[in-house]
């Protein structure tokens, strides 16, 4: 039962997650499945992909409404993102479990001083976001 209510948790917070940032669910999906439930690295990995299917089809459904999205970009990155996800997973396989895991780390920090370095460079530039 804890299981299932961990996984519930990190579904709703990566939902409000990518409603809110507009980052994908895999950011919180991926530590929850791999700490919280015990997954290697890359069955977390394969997992949060599919997890987050409903969430982007949803997201992208509201944000329509609101005439936020950009049908022709959206398109032109999701069709390049197969050829990257097509390598990716083909590299994914022959790195260990540590080297993914230690991969992926360095990706939520580099993820991290950018979006500092952008919060940063907006306040001191004076600039108010949209």
């Amino acid at each position: 039962m804890a299981t299932l209510a961990l996984v519930a948790l990190a579904g709703l917070a990566g939902g409000v997650l990518a409603g809110l940032f507009g980052v994908g669910g895999g950011i919180v999906y991926v530590p929850a499945l791999a700490l919280g439930l015990g997954l290697s690295q890359l069955d977390a990995e394969a997992t949060s992909l599919l997890a987050i299917l409903p969430t982007v089809l949803v997201g992208a459904a509201s944000q329509h409404r609101y005439g936020n999205v950009r049908w022709r970009a959206g398109v032109i990155v999701g069709l390049a993102g197969v050829a990257g996800v097509q390598a990716g997973v083909l590299i994914a396989l022959q790195l260990s479990d540590d080297a993914l895991r230690r991969l992926f780390g360095a990706l939520m920090v580099a993820v991290a001083l950018q979006v500092a370095w952008r919060a940063l460079r907006t306040a001191h530039n004076g600039s108010v976001g949209r």
